[in-house]
């Protein structure tokens, strides 16, 4: 009876991930896939409709991190200013208008980086069962009750694990695996699995000394081994989910300055890319005795250079912008000299896919794409703008957030601002 009543309050607060849920940086599968299906076939002129909005800056906060949705529930992590000093929150919003759940300030703790790009923090929230895991700028790592708040357990990456804060501040999506909380301090601190109930520390991956990048965890299974797949400031790595131990480690591509998007993994392949010139490599992930050896497919390539806003994968193609080329389309396994096709298209931006499109975000002046997802071409099918920008986003920064399409929702940020638009398909 006790499972059963705490079933039902689960239920009830919405914190369960269903089917069209984006419980986590990237959605459900980190993949930047959204599971939503039976979305509006066309757009309005102007686009899809706006459900509701939130431009004062109280009410979401400042920063550059994506919402975390789960049911009728919107999770999101800001500060209350531009300022490197700015105190950080987390709000959970009521997803069907906006209105205010409950609001959690958090203890940030000061550390020094680069804020020409504004204060706040940059990660997603990361939604499990009934907790709710946020890492700040400046390395709190904290585990919430997602039903009110309820700070439950706190560590800093830097104090706690002797990690590295990049130049930028830290902006990883903490990623949840069965019993354990994954992160990466960087540095002395390597990667980190704690006990995702407790905050105790499960094992330390001292052999990866790599400064922290901007990326976040991937997990897969390899030969019957499973491991966690990272993007460093130097390296693209692999760790042993069992024990922590470093199985792989690779860089041919001289990453540099600031390694930003999340790697993509399929068929037991590997895909990194960066900006600042570094491109694009890939790698085959096979057995090795008890661990795993990557070999390589292809590097050195610099048809894909994402600088940031990410890329997806859709069938055996790479979707993105790439700093040398515009929007793209390139065979993730094949490599090549060429895309597949190349567009200027919407400009610069981050990506996000639902159902058979490509939603093409720019960083310029926040107009959203549609595109669909073919290797015959770049072809618009909708495109639009948010109505205001940012008014506390400093020049240097831009509209950094990725779209998230859940629950018949698509979900834009530009900084303090947010805007949730209607995109189902009317029903019959």
């Amino acid at each position: 009876m006790t499972w059963f009543r705490t079933l039902l309050g689960l239920l009830a607060c919405g914190t369960i991930a269903s089917a069209g849920d984006w419980p986590q940086w990237r959605g459900p599968n980190r993949d930047g896939h959204s599971a939503d299906t039976a979305l509006l076939g066309a757009w309005p002129a102007d686009g899809p409709k706006l459900l509701w909005s939130l431009t004062d800056a109280d009410k979401v906060g400042t920063g550059y991190g994506s919402p975390a949705v789960v049911g009728n529930r919107m999770y999101i992590i800001g500060a209350d200013g531009a300022k490197q000093t700015a105190a950080e929150f987390v709000t959970c919003l009521d997803l069907k208008d906006g209105n205010r759940v409950w609001r959690q300030n958090l203890e940030t703790t000061p550390g020094k980086f680069s804020d020409g790009w504004g204060g706040g923090p940059r990660s997603t929230p990361t939604v499990d069962g009934d907790a709710l895991y946020v890492l700040g700028v400046t390395g709190d790592l904290v585990c919430l009750g997602a039903e009110k708040g309820d700070i439950r357990w706190s560590k800093n990456l830097v104090k706690d694990y002797g990690g590295g804060i990049p130049i930028w501040g830290y902006s990883e999506s903490p990623l949840v695996d069965g019993d354990k909380l994954l992160v990466t301090p960087g540095n002395k601190g390597g990667m980190i699995a704690l006990d995702k109930r407790t905050g105790k520390t499960v094992w330390q991956c001292k052999e990866l000394t790599d400064g922290a990048a901007y990326s976040s965890i991937l997990v897969t299974e390899v030969g019957g081994v499973r491991q966690y797949v990272q993007q460093t400031m130097a390296s693209g790595v692999g760790v042993r989910a069992s024990d922590g131990k470093l199985l792989w480690k690779v860089g041919g591509i001289g990453r540099r300055t600031a390694v930003i998007p999340t790697p993509v993994l399929h068929d037991n392949y590997v895909f990194f890319t960066a900006g600042y010139g570094a491109g694009c490599e890939c790698f085959k992930l096979e057995k090795d005795g008890d661990g795993t050896k990557a070999t390589e497919v292809y590097t050195k390539n610099k048809v894909v250079a994402n600088h940031h806003g990410g890329v997806v994968r859709v069938g055996d193609y790479i979707y993105g912008h790439s700093d040398s080329s515009g929007w793209v389309c390139f065979d993730m396994k094949k490599g090549g000299d060429e895309a597949v096709w190349q567009n200027k298209g919407v400009g610069k931006g981050s990506v996000s896919f639902a159902d058979g499109f490509l939603y093409c975000y720019s960083e310029n002046d926040g107009t959203l794409a549609r595109v669909k997802a073919a290797e015959t071409g770049y072809v618009e099918s909708g495109k639009f703008a948010i109505p205001q920008k940012s008014k506390l986003r400093p020049k240097q920064g831009k509209v950094w957030a990725h779209p998230v399409i859940a629950g018949g929702r698509l979900i834009l940020r530009d900084y303090e601002l947010l805007f949730v638009y209607d995109v189902r398909k009317p029903k019959a």
